[in-house]
């Protein structure tokens, strides 16, 4: 028997006690609200490939540091120092940090600066201005084979070469804009301009909002209150009219595609073809269930022919550019969701389909590309799980598919030039990685990890996060995720804490880190809650029909299921079942006071942010797709308003709101809270005074710490 010395036994329980308060460690208000960056998982800042080359870079340590695929080293190719040493030799500002950096050969790279554009050149060590833009320009677009910046000056598009500005377009009406995000950035669309492939010409958005009510946003800071208008145009009301133009900057001129009437119909998938001689544009109507794929000479803005056209009983939503392939560029790819799942098509230019590429009850959530033959596409997708995204391969030809990624979780990835190569980046609740780093070959071997797992909360002690599903009452499969107290213990009665959205397009519950939670979740398990979130029917990564079953009628199967998801809790010997809270913002908003109205006797306490409260208050492109108008779905709207059911509200509810929120605007909240008075109910309100959509910032944390002493106080 080894004997222990007095010092030896003394270090070990002194590391004993040491190690059971690190674990012991809570999370406060500060660390749930991310203002502590230790708790941040680490990352690889500005990682991308080199070129066409089969190395990559990142910045780290204000250096740009340099990998290869051939061997596990890693070269600092230029300090902060270095480049502001050339920098300041040039008479150029230097910078505070290292810039983020895009390269534009395996030599050069470029970056901004000051409103400046550089250039430079590795192996040589040459800097170069290459152009420069005003310090007021925004929206900017650089073409990175001319190094042509495009950019606006409040509703006009300019174009920068060779350092001079020119003035595309001049309207003097501020309802008239060029160059920024349309149709309220539906449709996948987040710019307003689009360089053709050589950077020979500019395609851009036109939005003529003049026919747009103003809708009044009130600035507070002046000693005078000011109206600051913005253009809403509610579901049902006149919608603004979009064209997309086209400038050549050798001649100054411009054209615009004739793309025709109704004019306030949809222009989405805005895409050059390869000889910048065709633009392909995706054409919707108004209703979103019928769409054209249409194609115009890029030089006379002349109607081609229409590809193909798509409808849907409910809606289509066209999200994705073309991609045209590399050997064959007659040919593109296609994203649609037509057989129930979103999958790739293959057509040629005339608009022929040549295959459907993926199939399956699986949705393709991004694509990565092609080899440079285009034997191989490679894709991420669902295929493995709804609630887990992988990497994967398809042969052309034959269709078969490969899967990449060999760890449960959520995978993206970047692939290289030639396809050889891509760098996985992934997550997993199931597998305990936070972030890790892969660089993987495209015939699935992991040649080395890059950056290793480290859990930035390990000293933390975090409830069991768990995620399983149940059946709603039709017998469809609903993903949850439960987070349980630390120290959790069976025999007790703990409140809920369900926290909500609900809408299109979102998912909640996935295999990432944290089960797809946040900190503030942990830290209201922390303070005693079961914490629970259910992704229902009208969410995302389940096929169309699971999106579509909200279909004019918002507010129904989302409460159905999520009462499903409370049934289950009450089951459940540690559930309290009468303290149940409920917490959601903007469509989680929506379905907080929902639940609470339909179901006043389950839910004791909810708070809410931004709240749509009557869809007839929401804005056209979304409120339309989901709802129709109010014209045409007068039942639909009426059933799912919340304006004529307050007297049904019974717990303790508080509503947040932006005073300026400019998507689910104040006055949704307002005629709730109107309504609760005249039904004498009452209500609690609290805004934040010039905060849009969300509450960010240091005013974070004051939201955070009111949503959850709220809870503290009333379950």
């Amino acid at each position: 028997m080894k004997l222990i010395s007095r010092t030896g036994l003394f270090l070990f329980i002194l590391s004993f006690i040491f190690n059971a308060a690190a674990q012991d460690k809570m999370l406060t208000l500060e660390d749930a609200t991310w203002m502590n960056s230790d708790l941040r998982p680490q990352s690889l800042r500005g990682l991308q490939w080199r070129g066409e080359s089969e190395s990559f870079t990142w910045i780290a340590n204000n250096s740009l540091v340099s990998g290869n695929v051939k061997n596990e080293t890693s070269d600092t190719l230029l300090t902060l120092k270095a480049l502001n040493s050339v920098l300041s030799l040039k008479e150029f500002d230097e910078l505070k940090r290292f810039p983020a950096i895009t390269w534009v050969s395996n030599d050069k790279f470029m970056f901004t600066h000051n409103d400046t554009l550089f250039s430079y050149e590795v192996n040589s060590k040459e800097l170069k201005k290459t152009n420069e833009y005003p310090e007021k320009a925004k929206n900017t677009d650089i073409d990175e084979n001319r190094f042509s910046i495009a950019y606006t000056i409040e509703n006009n598009l300019f174009v920068a070469m060779n350092s001079e500005q020119i003035a595309v377009t001049n309207d003097e009406d501020a309802g008239i804009v060029n160059g920024q995000s349309v149709h309220r950035s539906e449709f996948g669309i987040y710019k307003g301009t689009f360089w053709s492939p050589e950077g020979n010409f500019l395609a851009f958005y036109r939005m003529d909002e003049t026919m747009v009510t103003d809708y009044p946003l009130v600035d507070i800071d002046t000693r005078i209150a000011e109206v600051k208008n913005t253009k809403y145009p509610m579901a049902g009301m006149t919608s603004h009219e979009v064209t997309i133009g086209v400038y050549n900057p050798k001649t100054n001129e411009k054209i615009f595609l004739k793309t025709g009437e109704p004019a306030d119909q949809y222009l989405t998938t805005v895409t050059w073809g390869p000889d910048e001689k065709q633009i392909f544009v995706g054409v919707l109507n108004r209703d979103q269930n019928h769409l054209k794929l249409n194609k115009y000479d890029a030089s006379t803005g002349e109607f081609i022919q229409t590809l193909f056209e798509e409808k849907d009983e409910e809606y289509v939503e066209p999200e994705h550019n073309l991609y045209f392939l590399n050997s064959n560029p007659d040919q593109f790819l296609w994203f649609s969701e037509r057989d129930g799942y979103n999958h790739l098509y293959l057509y040629d230019i005339d608009g022929n389909l040549i295959k459907q590429v993926t199939k399956g009850a699986w949705v393709v959530t991004s694509f990565l590309g092609t080899d440079q033959n285009d034997k191989k596409l490679f894709y991420v997708s669902t295929e493995e799980s709804p609630i887990e995204k992988q990497i994967y391969s398809l042969e052309m030809k034959s269709g078969k598919t490969t899967r990449l990624s060999s760890v449960k979780g959520t995978h993206r990835a970047i692939l290289n030039s030639d396809a050889g190569y891509f760098i996985d980046i992934y997550s997993s609740q199931s597998e305990d990685i936070t972030k890790e780093y892969a660089l993987i070959d495209t015939k699935g071997n992991t040649k080395r990890i890059l950056l290793e797992n480290v859990d930035p909360l390990k000293e933390y002690n975090l409830g069991e996060t768990s995620i399983f599903t149940i059946k709603n009452p039709e017998g469809t499969d609903l993903y949850c995720r439960m987070i349980k107290p630390p120290g959790f213990d069976q025999t007790k009665k703990y409140p809920v804490f369900l926290y909500v959205y609900g809408g299109p397009h979102s998912q909640l519950v996935s295999n990432s880190w944290l089960g797809g939670g946040g900190l503030f979740l942990n830290y209201m398990a922390q303070q005693g809650f079961i914490v629970f979130t259910l992704d229902n029917r009208g969410t995302g990564n389940r096929g169309i029909d699971f999106e579509q079953a909200i279909f004019r009628n918002m507010g129904s199967v989302e409460v159905e299921d999520q009462i499903a998801g409370i049934n289950y809790l009450k089951t459940l010997n540690f559930v309290d079942p009468d303290r149940i809270g409920v917490n959601g913002w903007s469509y989680g908003g929506f379905m907080t006071i929902s639940l609470m109205l339909q179901h006043p006797d389950v839910f004791k306490a909810g708070a809410c942010g931004g709240p749509v409260t009557d869809w007839k208050y929401y804005e056209v492109m979304y409120g339309e797709r989901y709802m129709d108008t109010p014209e045409a779905n007068p039942e639909g709207y009426e059933q799912a308003s919340l304006l004529d059911k307050a007297e049904n509200l019974e717990g303790k509810l508080l509503i947040i709101h932006g005073t300026e929120d400019p998507t689910v605007v104040w006055q949704q909240s307002l005629q709730f809270i109107k309504s609760c008075i005249e039904a004498g109910k009452q209500v609690d309100h609290f805004v934040y005074p010039g905060h849009g959509h969300g509450v960010r910032g240091k005013d974070r944390l004051h939201l955070n710490t009111k949503m959850a002493t709220y809870f503290l106080n009333n379950l």
